[in-house]
């Protein structure tokens, strides 16, 4: 390597141990230019990784959804299949 290909001097923060602290409690040990970082949520409590994930349907939105639109979608359904059924027999 050339010298002109390495990295200037000076230019780039430490890079350095840092201590990760969960809401939870959990803490871990990784390299960030920060000395600690605390977050909210960690591998060990957020609910996608636990498995106890819940879908919430807040305010019945498909419900709503499905209300205002249902009857449009089935129709352009119906006329689609029908379009199909017409080129098949040609």
């Amino acid at each position: 390597m050339s010298e002109s290909e390495t990295m200037k001097k000076d230019t780039h923060p430490e890079y350095s141990k840092c201590e990760v602290v969960c809401g939870c409690g959990e803490k871990f040990v990784t390299r960030s230019t920060k000395s600690s970082i605390r977050v909210e949520v960690c591998s060990k409590c957020h609910p996608f990784y636990t498995g106890k994930q819940k879908l919430v349907d807040s305010a019945g939105r498909v419900e709503k959804f499905e209300k205002r639109w249902g009857k449009h979608i089935e129709e352009q359904k119906k006329a689609l299949s029908g379009e199909a059924e017409k080129k098949e027999e040609e």
